[in-house]
């Protein structure tokens, strides 16, 4: 099977969404807010390699379980946010293009069925707590995750804004680095 594959993050999506979502939350949920210095020490304690990226992430998603209707905001999110797909992505999206990404599955999955993909793998996270289940999906991680669900995978084409997608660029035929609206062939 042919496929192209995409990040999420700053390749298809303007931005971060899960920042993003956590400012659209904070609208409706203000005391969230509280949760920041909590996110701050856990930062501090990763930039020192006292907590690893998932502790981090943890902190980060904690906030959720805060939030009342989840889903409802998430759909309310994207009514809001679907805009910020590019340009680039909407015109050569296909049926039998893969999104991979770190950003949380629950908060991408209404998204990409909204864009018909093949397929999303993402990092799986608790949508009422904001605890991992499972490793987070980045670098390496989304290379094992990709070649498990799909052994006999011909990738044509990644897109990504980062190097750290570099395992990926390494099993695709081309990659390109995405810079706002702009392509780059990205060359190993």
């Amino acid at each position: 099977m042919k496929v192209n594959v995409y990040d999420f993050d700053k390749t298809i999506y303007d931005g971060d969404c899960s920042v993003d979502f956590f400012k659209f939350c904070i609208k409706k949920k203000w005391r969230i807010v509280f949760n920041i210095p909590k996110f701050m020490i856990y930062y501090l304690c990763y930039f020192v390699k006292l907590k690893n990226k998932v502790d981090l992430k943890e902190a980060y998603f904690s906030f959720l379980n805060k939030m009342d209707n989840i889903d409802l905001l998430i759909q309310e999110f994207w009514d809001k946010n679907e805009h910020k797909i590019k340009k680039f992505y909407m015109d050569r999206k296909h049926e039998k293009d893969i999104i991979i990404s770190a950003s949380p599955e629950f908060l991408l999955r209404p998204i990409c069925t909204k864009l018909k993909v093949k397929d999303l793998i993402a990092s799986q996270i608790d949508k009422f707590s904001g605890t991992f289940i499972g490793e987070n999906c980045k670098g390496s991680e989304k290379v094992r995750r990709l070649t498990e669900k799909y052994p006999n995978l011909t990738i044509e084409e990644v897109y990504s804004d980062s190097k750290t997608d570099d395992p990926l660029f390494k099993i695709a035929k081309k990659g390109y680095l995405v810079k706002k609206e702009k392509i780059i062939e990205y060359k190993l």
